[in-house]
């Protein structure tokens, strides 16, 4: 049924608007409102009104409804009269509407696409915006963990006590400590295999079910357990030779299954020469 009813449903795309487009809203506004037609309103440069409206009538109207209250009674717009207004007293940056997301998106893709100048930018986009700090530290503590993983470990530290600081000191202070964060990440190398591994565990869940836990690996609190057989022959791993001894852990029917495959970077590669040492007769390492 729900199908059915979005076969029918008509989806629209809204595109920014063109700059002669645009024009002729500013000037329709100036025009045709009630209470603009009354003052005495000369627009010299149209530039930088279109340039803060991001082709969006609604921020348009905005802007130019704020120049308007901070030039009156006699109106002359010009570019520098528009980015003073607007950098003083407008949030061009809206927090709960598209554009939210469209930059925050904008600035996590320009992190894991390793361009720090872009990711810086997007970052200033969005405190000049009046984003909570709180929130972009959350975007670098999922961006550390999901696009740089096991590349570089400490890149979740760094999210980590960045997330931490900006909470303890707050705004201006705190935009220093997001840029060398965002920088930081920008730069590092990356890896997805963190989360490739348990995207590929938890479809298995998904497609195997509730497979028992080996004999040998349950717990065994109670006489009955142990007569049961759990955790009989369980190997001590630090008993042994280098901390490892080869045994099963998965249930028996996943045998051998790989979900971790280490990429190429210095810190995976040195991972993949462990688990070939260690699981040569086991997994394809």
């Amino acid at each position: 049924m729900i199908a059915a009813l979005l076969s029918r449903c008509q989806v629209y795309v809204l595109k920014p608007l063109e700059y002669e487009e645009l024009v002729q809203l500013a000037n329709t506004a100036i025009e045709q409102d009630e209470y603009l037609r009354k003052l005495k309103i000369e627009v010299k440069e149209y530039d930088a009104l279109i340039q803060f409206s991001g082709g969006d009538g609604r921020k348009l109207l905005n802007a130019l409804e704020l120049v308007i209250n901070q030039l009156r009674p006699d109106v002359v717009i010009t570019n520098v009269a528009v980015s003073r207004s607007i950098q003083q007293h407008l949030t061009i940056y809206d927090k709960i509407g598209e554009q939210h997301y469209d930059i925050a998106s904008a600035f996590i893709k320009s992190i894991r696409g390793s361009d720090p100048n872009a990711a810086v930018y997007w970052l200033a986009r969005m405190l000049e915006g009046g984003e909570d700090v709180k929130f972009i530290a959350r975007r670098l503590l999922i961006v550390a963990a999901e696009d740089i993983g096991l590349a570089n470990p400490n890149a979740l530290l760094m999210a980590n006590t960045c997330f931490q600081a900006v909470q303890a000191i707050g705004m201006p202070e705190a935009r220093i400590i997001l840029s060398e964060a965002t920088i930081y990440l920008a730069t590092s190398p990356k890896s997805n295999s963190a989360y490739l591994a348990i995207q590929q565990a938890q479809n298995l869940v998904k497609q195997t079910g509730h497979l028992p836990v080996p004999l040998h690996l349950r717990n065994a609190p109670t006489l009955l357990m142990k007569s049961l057989s759990y955790g009989a022959n369980y190997q001590y791993a630090h008993d042994f030779e280098g901390n490892f001894v080869e045994q099963t852990y998965l249930p028996e029917s996943l045998e051998g299954r790989v979900l971790f495959e280490p990429q190429n970077n210095s810190q995976e590669l040195s991972i993949r020469q462990r688990l070939q040492q260690w699981w040569k007769h086991r997994y394809r390492y």
